[in-house]
């Protein structure tokens, strides 16, 4: 026993012996090995920004205008690292405040100057505010009851998906469209989980998951169409006429909301009878029935609890926002609030001033409790706001370099069209180029071509940027063409084709909507019969 013992301790196991105590010579990886571990896709598309950039600054003469070719090698650089996604989002959005310095676009603290302004406060506080909402559940307890009001008793399948689409518009409306849909889709797949899947499921049934589906993901996108926050293109549309033309009346929340809010409804009916006359058919109602009721959509809202004391002021606030916003600048006969402050206060005061709120009153669930505090922030979508003001700071480097000239020469071939077709003209060319590229960057891009385009035409630049702006938000018909679409997607109960055949029915009415409603209520709204 002694021996056995001592042997145990004393020397090592047979299994122990096996291992070497020196690693074993291991010949070096091979050049071929080692080349193919650096050339990744990855790494290739790392390096194709600062590579597009150096070929246009070394060998692109752009009518021998220095500034213009070192504006399109930055152009080269960002946009390449924003489509290829090189990085993240928000890095990329920042090499405009390395790169305009180093090229001579802009100085230091000029390009810092686009990265926090009134648009952008706007942003940040509306953001605090949506962050609370999603904090104090109050977006489940919404969903929750207009799904149950809307669900029926027989069951409705239409009027369900109605109550689903029309909560995932009015959410969106008021907060980012990707945040909605990440919001909505739990709650609509939450409904599907009680449906039959796979192999069990009848066609009825297949489909109405279908169009459950693609209600919430582009219902996501037509409600931030409505207000001026509910997407990024909105806000760099009004940060790029805010910027092109100063002394000019701007966009403002209300502004937008009367042309936004007509134009965004009309798509939602739009959506709906193009989802209903694909997916749901005579007998959905039927075979629907037996798994969908009223009654278990109450029951997920008993849980949640009566609201609290913390959920009513965050509404209150929440409210008391919109009023504000809504009342700040009226019409030219009733100015509105604002004139108080002799035009000093802007959509982004009132914005953070309501954000300010959360972190004063208490929440009363725990002693010194506030309704927010900074750690509940940490979610902050810094990549959106980032990206906001690197749009704002391209807009102004392109327009100064001189390089929307030279571009919007490319467009000369529109200049004698007819005045109606102006409108769907410019909407096209961002609806399609949107589909493999961001809204936002699409936004970018175009935005600065037609103001020079505008100008060149001799029509008001709304007339141009309005449609440009929205038409980039129409984006439908692939996956990846938008976070939403993303969303959607990754429940896996929708296919590519489920999506080209609905978007592309959607994009042709958004398109047509646009055309009509621009020479009509546009020009109401936006005088665009009288130069700015």
């Amino acid at each position: 026993m002694a021996g056995s013992s001592l042997k145990s301790s004393s020397f090592p196991a047979v299994d122990e012996q096996k291992t070497p105590l020196l690693p074993l010579h291991q010949s070096p990886p091979s050049f071929h090995h080692r080349f193919r571990s650096v050339l990744t896709l990855k790494s290739l598309s790392i390096v194709s920004g600062p590579v597009s950039c150096m070929l246009i600054f070394f060998f692109v003469d752009v009518g021998g205008r220095p500034l213009c070719r070192n504006m399109l090698a930055v152009l080269s650089w960002v946009f390449l690292w924003w489509m290829t996604e090189a990085v993240p989002m928000a890095v990329t959005s920042m090499a405009p405040l390395f790169l305009f310095p180093i090229f001579g676009i802009s100085s230091a603290d000029e390009v810092a100057k686009f990265y926090m302004d009134d648009i952008i406060a706007l942003v940040l506080g509306s953001f605090i505010i949506v962050l609370a909402v999603e904090h104090y559940n109050i977006h489940r307890r919404l969903a929750l009851n207009v799904t149950s009001l809307f669900c029926g008793d027989p069951l409705n399948t239409k009027l369900l998906l109605l109550g689903i689409c029309g909560t995932t518009v009015f959410m969106s409306m008021w907060m980012h469209n990707t945040a909605a849909a990440l919001m909505m889709m739990p709650v609509a797949t939450g409904v599907l989980q009680r449906l039959p899947d796979g192999d069990e499921a009848c066609p009825e049934v297949k489909q109405f998951s279908k169009a459950v589906v693609l209600g919430v993901v582009y219902s996501a996108t037509i409600g931030g169409m409505a207000t001026l926050t509910g997407t990024g293109v909105n806000l760099i549309l009004a940060g790029m006429w805010e910027s092109y033309f100063p002394e000019a009346e701007q966009i403002s929340f209300s502004t937008w909301l009367f042309f936004g809010f007509p134009l965004a409804l009309f798509m939602f009916f739009v959506l709906l009878s193009i989802l209903c006359f694909l997916y749901c058919s005579k007998n959905s109602d039927k075979e629907l029935s037996a798994y969908l009721d009223r009654n278990h959509l109450r029951r997920e809202l008993e849980l949640l609890g009566p609201m609290a004391f913390a959920e009513r002021m965050i509404l209150l606030i929440f409210g008391l926002l919109v009023v504000l916003w809504m009342t700040r600048r009226i019409t030219n006969d009733v100015p509105g609030w604002g004139s108080l402050f002799h035009g000093h206060v802007g959509d982004g005061t009132v914005s953070v001033l309501m954000a300010t709120f959360l972190f004063i009153i208490p929440s009363k669930k725990n002693e010194g409790e506030m309704l927010m505090d900074w750690s509940k922030c940490k979610k902050l979508p810094w990549n959106i706001i980032l990206l906001l003001g690197a749009g704002f700071a391209i807009a102004s480097g392109v327009r100064t370099s001189g390089l929307t000239d030279v571009l919007s020469a490319g467009l000369d071939f529109l200049k004698g069209a007819p005045y109606l077709a102006i409108t769907p003209v410019a909407c096209l060319i961002s609806a399609a180029i949107t589909e493999f590229t961001s809204n936002n960057a699409t936004t970018t891009l175009v935005l600065p071509l037609l103001v020079e385009l505008a100008k060149t035409m001799r029509v008001h630049p709304l007339l141009l940027m309005v449609p440009g702006a929205i038409g980039a938000q129409f984006s439908f018909l692939l996956p990846t063409s938008t976070p939403p679409n993303v969303v959607g997607f990754a429940t896996g109960r929708i296919r590519i084709e489920d999506m080209i055949k609905a978007g592309a029915a959607l994009k042709i009415a958004g398109v047509v909507a646009l055309s009509l409603l621009m020479p009509t209520l546009g020009a109401f709204v936006f005088k665009t019969n009288k130069q700015p």
